[in-house]
């Protein structure tokens, strides 16, 4: 029952998040809108993890049978993609290794804010 009561909460996040999209006119998707949502509901404590955490490790451990219908789709298209496939590759590498960095850099920062507070707090 708890799974009910959890994917409850997660399929109200994303309803309000396909709101969301539909009433403010920005190029965003409905996904950004409820990430974002769910972010800040569970750092501001109106959400609790335990509220939503057996769903949503459910989800993530089937999300790769999420993806075969997209890659089927991809395969299908190859006619179309080919003659800019170096083009997508390009891009994928290139996006890969900037959210790499940023991810790296952003780390690196909470480490170092996380090793300064606790230095201030053990004077």
């Amino acid at each position: 029952m708890h799974y009910l009561k959890q994917f409850a909460v997660i399929i109200a996040i994303s309803a309000i998040s396909e709101l969301l999209a539909i009433f403010i006119p920005l190029p965003i998707p409905a996904s950004i809108y409820g990430m974002s949502l769910l972010f800040l509901l569970l750092m501001t404590g109106v959400l609790k993890l335990q509220q939503v955490e057996n769903a949503a490790n459910l989800l993530l451990g089937i999300m790769p049978a999420l993806f075969v219908v997209s890659g089927a789709g991809l395969i299908t298209s190859y006619g179309q993609i080919a003659e800019h496939f170096f083009g997508w590759v390009a891009v994928n590498i290139g996006s890969t290794i900037v959210i790499l960095a940023t991810t790296g850099l952003l780390a690196q920062v909470m480490i170092r804010r996380k090793k300064a507070k606790e230095a201030d707090g053990n004077d």
